[in-house]
């Protein structure tokens, strides 16, 4: 599937919902793509990409900057508390704010900075032990703390169990982002992206999709 399928299938999910055209940000998922591949998707004119891990997006992200303008750049994997800075300078938003302690970091280096990226807060509608987010009982708590804090809050970020229906997981997270007065879901991936669109996802993270199975070894 290439990414111009993926775009006209966002622009007909967008319709379907009686979404205005454009209201879904297309988030490219590269990581651990090969740089061809990302190379690839930035020539057809794509800009807006996600990465786990901040050290690989250090290595792979500046060379492309240099090459392709208006690159945005987002993390969608979990944050250690010592890469704050690093992910700050490069990322232009980052999803999964997850912790007091990481939102205290953020605040304190943005006020060193002058700066702060988008941040998403990552809820973990599972309530999955192994998964990282807050869980749906303290999240108007944290979005408090994190407003307390400066902290441009522009939405919440989540990944459904695998094995459970995801549409009540995105609608949960739409419910929290509501009365949170929070315009950003972000939440949807490969399989599943045009029902996260149906309950508002303003941004959707695809990766396989677009650039086929990940290598392995």
């Amino acid at each position: 599937m290439s990414l111009q399928d993926i775009k006209s299938r966002i622009g007909k999910a967008e319709q379907t919902a009686g979404r205005a055209p454009g209201s879904v940000t297309l988030i490219a998922v590269s990581k651990v793509q090969p740089n061809d591949r990302v190379e690839a998707v930035l020539e057809e004119g794509h800009r807006t990409f996600g990465e786990n891990k901040v050290q690989e997006a250090a290595g792979k992200w500046p060379d492309f900057r240099e090459r392709f303008a208006g690159i945005n750049l987002h993390l969608i994997g979990p944050l250690q508390s010592n890469k704050t800075r690093q992910a700050m300078q490069l990322f232009d938003a980052i999803h999964s704010v997850d912790r007091p302690k990481l939102a205290r970091a953020i605040a304190r280096i943005a006020q060193e900075e002058g700066q702060c990226p988008d941040l998403f807060i990552q809820v973990n509608t599972g309530e999955e032990d192994q998964k990282a987010g807050v869980l749906p009982a303290d999240a108007d708590a944290f979005v408090t703390e994190c407003r307390q804090l400066d902290l441009p809050i522009r939405g919440l970020m989540c990944i459904p169990p695998v094995e459970e229906e995801p549409t009540l997981h995105f609608a949960l997270l739409a419910k929290i982002a509501a009365r949170n007065g929070l315009e950003g879901l972000s939440m949807g991936m490969s399989g599943d992206f045009e029902r996260a669109i149906t309950h508002g996802a303003t941004h959707v993270r695809v990766g396989s999709a677009i650039f086929g199975a990940r290598p392995t070894g």
